[in-house]
């Protein structure tokens, strides 16, 4: 029996990158509650160009774009950017980062299943199964009587608008598996995000003409800050690394992190309530992503 190597370097990449969309996604609730939506990403994706501006140029021995390239550029950021951006901003304005856990558990069964239609990726019964548990172990979660209540308070259309960025963020996952066998990830990260500040800019720009900066007070300019560094250079670079070696549908399960992480943020940071039920939860999440990495054997 041989054993596989495993890319443990590509695992902590995914695992760290998913952990950090989760914790920009719980600390947003404080941020939509003094910056507009569209503005809040205008700025967002402005900062995050500037720090990325010398990621942008083709390294030596980098092959050229082609169109293809190009258009999957433009479908990576305006998924998994400009459109994941804007339903997960209104959505988690409108309930809790619990809640927005809760909702965004389903986000590694439609990564394989895109990957299953897309990419033509075989899902192995043991990631099957860790993809259950990934699923399973966060909706326990809906079952708990305060986060029901939260997601009640929230409304049909805040959970439409997050099932809306989960969808977003499957198309992500799988566009970027094809993108970063051909591109770098130093320069997917500046790319979509320059695709991100066009998309957004009219409205963005719109929001700015009668927004009072001055109201804006120091703590939320450092918390936008780490939003932006976080959200679109930091994290696209880890999860366009890790992707490189690991199938969509195995790295969809990593995804796991981003609910976890949000409701700790919310947990911790905004004063909402974690019952027992909910850290059984989490743990049988946590299960489903040691199933699907285990090394695998075969004679």
């Amino acid at each position: 029996m041989v054993v596989h190597p495993v890319p443990w370097l590509s695992y902590l990449c995914l695992a760290s990158g998913m952990a950090l969309v989760g914790s920009y996604v719980g600390l947003s609730k404080i941020l939509v509650l003094v910056l507009p939506i569209f503005l809040l990403a205008w700025l967002r994706f402005g900062i995050a160009a500037v720090a990325m501006a010398g990621w942008v140029k083709r390294r030596p021995g980098e092959a050229p774009l082609s169109r293809h390239d190009r258009w999957l550029l433009f479908l990576e950021s305006f998924f998994g950017n400009f459109l994941f951006s804007v339903c997960m901003l209104f959505g988690v304005a409108r309930t809790s980062a619990l809640a927005a856990g809760v909702i965004m558990a389903a986000i590694p069964a439609v990564v394989a299943i895109l990957s299953r239609f897309i990419l033509q990726e075989r899902i192995a019964p043991r990631v099957a199964i860790g993809i259950a548990c990934a699923v399973g172990g966060i909706a326990l979660v809906s079952f708990g009587k305060h986060a029901g209540a939260q997601a009640d308070a929230g409304g049909l259309l805040g959970n439409a608008l997050l099932l809306g960025a989960v969808t977003c963020e499957a198309i992500y996952v799988v566009l970027g598996k094809k993108l970063a066998a051909n591109v770098s990830p130093k320069r997917i990260s500046a790319l979509i995000n320059l695709w991100g500040l066009l998309l957004v800019t009219p409205f963005g720009l719109w929001q700015a003409l009668g927004f009072d900066f001055g109201g804006v007070s120091a703590a939320h300019w450092w918390l936008l800050l780490f939003y932006s560094l976080a959200a679109s250079m930091v994290t696209v670079w880890l999860w366009m690394t890790g992707l490189k070696h690991v199938p969509a549908s195995q790295a969809g399960v990593f995804t796991v992190m981003l609910p976890v992480a949000a409701a700790v943020v919310g947990v911790v940071f905004l004063g909402e309530r974690f019952s027992p039920a909910q850290a059984a939860a989490f743990a049988l999440a946590l299960a489903g992503v040691v199933l699907a990495t285990w090394p695998a054997r075969r004679a």
